[in-house]
Order: structure tokens, then C-alpha cells, then sequence
């Protein structure tokens, strides 16, 4: 099992357990306490888990520390490929749409750029970058419409004056990323005023596309800015488990996996 992988599942069995054994996982994945240590030292170094003697815990403020950009980057990349490239396909040329901040976003706008006479609604400077970075001399790109607003940790501008840039525009298709979802809490950020510019981004879309990977899956965090019945479709990747499939099934209009037809 990849590193990657086995760090993903012992992240969920600590979420569902509250605490982890270095012993137990050892004996669980057939590999060296040592492997171990250092898959829960890579989890704490991104703020995810609590390193103890001779285990993990689960971060208290997992919910409520928003991570940066960098950090965000480097947990599951090949599921957020995988999310993006499936995503891509659901955007026709010569439509509106809107993409959330998030690195799974970030993933997507380099999936789009082969789209052509785009419109992107964004309040994500990486976003707005990708864009902006792939025009030539010559060559039209999407037009990209970046909102104002402060800075977040995760390059994201929010605020009021965000949702007031998004207050009289009308896109197709939001993509969104999350900080979390959960069956009773739905779409959750640690941070408040991005949660008010989401529900802006969600109220201008004609349909809500959520874009998280399995490790989105039971996490709750500070804000809640809407219900899983708002998402149109929810696309994950084939690391979530086959029972949380059929309760996100059930909770959303259209469930799509990555790394399968659409």
C-alpha cells in the first residue's frame, strides 16, 4: 500500500476512533513501527493528527484551523487529479461557471484550460493564476472574473466585499471545495467569512458541483454555509468507502467517482 494510502486510512480511524496504537497499525499494514511513526509524524506535520507516546490522537482544532495553501497541496494530490479530470468533463465550451478556492479547484483550472470561450467566476487568486499564467502571445484564454475581498490563508478573498462582487452574477456551474462535509453539519470552513462568500458563490449557480475528496468525509468544522441537499453533484474519489457512498448517494442529486465513467 503506498504511503499516501495507508496514511489516508489510519487519518480515518482516527477520526472515527479518536486514537490510534503505533503497535496495532504495525500489525494492521504488516510494516515496521517505524513506518508508522513516520506516516503519523507526515499527519501532524499537516495538523491533522496529535502525536503521543506510542500513538496519535486526533487534532482538537482539526475543525477550526484552516491550513494554508502549501499544506493543502500535498494531502491526497492524485485523488484531487482524479476528482478534477472527472469534474472537467462536466463543463461545456462557451459556458459561465465559478470556481471556489481550494486546491481540488486549483487541480480543475488546469483541467479547463483545454476549454475553450470559457467565463470563470473565482474568489481564488490561485485559481485566477492558473488562468492567467497560460496565455501566450496570441492566444485567448477564459475570461476570468476575480472577486475582491481579504486574504485568507488559503488564498481565498472573502469578505462583503466578495459577496458583493458575486451578489448580480449568474453562472451554469459552481465547483466547490470543502473543508468538510458531514450528513448533519453538510459543507463546513473554519473560516466564517468564507463561509458567508460560499453561500454567495452557491446562491449565483444554476447548479453546485462539490469537488472532495474521502478524507473530506465526517469532518466538521467551525461554519456550516450549506445543507448536502443544495449539491447538484458530489464528485470523491474510489479511496471512499463503500458505505459512506451510499449515505452521500442518498444525501446528494448525483454521486460521481473519480477514476470512473460519469
Amino acid at each position: 500500500m503506498l504511503a499516501k494510502r495507508r496514511q489516508s486510512v489510519i487519518l480515518a480511524e482516527i477520526r472515527r476512533s479518536g486514537s490510534v496504537r503505533v503497535g496495532e497499525l504495525s500489525t494492521r499494514f504488516g510494516v515496521s513501527d517505524m513506518t508508522i511513526r513516520r506516516d503519523l509524524s507526515e499527519l501532524a506535520r499537516l495538523g491533522l493528527v496529535e502525536k503521543v507516546h506510542g500513538g496519535a490522537l486526533q487534532a482538537g482544532d482539526a475543525g477550526s484551523v484552516e491550513p494554508g495553501f502549501e499544506a493543502k497541496t500535498e494531502w491526497e494530490p492524485e485523488a484531487k487529479d482524479e476528482i478534477a479530470q472527472l469534474a472537467s468533463g462536466l463543463v461545456r465550451p462557451g459556458t459561465a461557471i465559478a470556481l471556489s478556492a481550494g486546491t481540488t479547484t486549483h487541480a480543475l483550472a488546469r483541467h479547463l484550460l483545454r476549454v475553450q470561450r470559457l467565463t470563470v467566476v473565482t474568489n481564488s487568486v490561485r485559481v485566477a493564476d492558473v488562468f492567467e499564467e497560460a496565455r501566450r502571445p496570441g492566444r485567448t484564454g477564459p475570461t476570468v472574473v476575480l472577486t475582491g475581498g481579504v486574504r485568507t490563508p488559503s488564498d481565498a478573498l472573502v469578505g462583503p466585499m466578495a459577496s458583493l462582487a458575486l451578489h448580480d452574477l449568474h453562472v451554469d456551474q459552481l465547483f466547490m471545495g470543502c473543508h468538510g462535509l458531514d450528513p448533519e453539519a453538510g459543507l463546513t470552513t473554519p473560516n466564517l467569512a468564507e463561509a458567508e462568500t460560499n453561500r454567495a458563490l452557491i446562491a449565483c449557480a444554476g447548479r453546485v458541483v462539490v469537488l472532495a475528496d474521502h478524507s473530506k468525509w465526517g469532518m466538521v468544522s467551525l461554519s456550516s454555509y450549506a445543507p448536502l441537499s443544495a449539491v447538484d453533484t458530489l464528485i470523491t474519489d474510489a479511496a471512499m468507502p463503500p458505505e459512506v457512498r451510499e449515505l452521500a448517494a442518498a444525501a446528494v442529486g448525483r454521486l460521481l467517482v473519480g477514476g470512473q465513467p460519469a
